[in-house]
């Protein structure tokens, strides 16, 4: 399992600030305030999408039901804040098939989508439940996306950063390879893609956001997210 132990530096309160000691003895101070309101951001911000979209929730639910057997949402562990794992909520894309690991889906792999869960894909509404784990406060709504295990062993040094922040709904990486599974089953070797050219980009992507992540670009990355939908 993913643990803490994954984290090379610890974070403790000074008066108004976040101080933050690294392991190469550098030393950062962040306003406490930022993290309050990302936080309050983040719960308003899912509390009124879960109201507002309930109907909406309630239609993709049934829809899901009557195309495919099986539960409307999908569940899978994720790796988290400070490498702990969390369940990740999504509408389910895919038939179920007996014996499948904890929601196992390996890159590339589109056989188990079903027609309507290819529909939510491609209009990312398969997302939307991931607002409940925004409101819970395991996610935010801009961050880094979180991983599986299996994923996060493969760099386990580089997700050390990573992990410092919440993993978000959206963020520079999820625009930048909105059609990642267009791209990976056009692969001879969708995982190997993944590991050795897709997953190090993500990540450092991920490590930019954690160095420079403010409120104002939470914002812009909304916006992105939208228009990219849309469109």
């Amino acid at each position: 399992m993913i643990q803490v132990l994954l984290m090379r530096n610890f974070i403790f309160e000074v008066n108004d600030f976040i101080y933050e000691k690294q392991d190469s003895g550098e030393q950062t101070y962040v306003s406490r305030y930022n993290f309050q309101m990302k936080r309050l951001f983040d719960f308003m911000t899912a509390l009124l999408g879960l109201i507002l979209l309930f109907p909406l929730f309630m239609v993709i639910s049934f829809l899901i039901k009557i195309n495919d057997k099986g539960p409307a949402f999908f569940k899978q562990k994720r790796v988290g804040k400070g490498g702990v794992l969390f369940v990740l909520y999504k509408f389910r894309t895919m038939r179920v098939l007996e014996g499948t690991k904890d929601g196992l889906f390996e890159p590339g792999n589109i056989s188990r989508i079903t027609t309507f869960g290819s529909f939510l894909r491609r209009s990312k509404l398969d997302e939307l439940p991931q607002l409940f784990n925004v409101l819970i406060g395991n996610m935010s709504i801009v961050g880094p996306r979180p991983e599986v295990e299996k994923w996060v062993a493969v760099y386990p040094e580089r997700w050390g950063k990573v992990f410092s922040v919440k993993p978000g709904m959206t963020d520079k990486a999820s625009i930048l390879y909105r059609n990642e599974e267009s791209i990976l089953v056009r692969s001879e070797n969708p995982e190997k893609m993944y590991e050795e050219t897709i997953l190090p980009r993500k990540l450092e992507l991920y490590e930019d956001y954690v160095a420079h992540n403010s409120l104002f670009g939470d914002l812009k990355l909304i916006l992105k997210t939208l228009f990219c939908i849309l469109l």
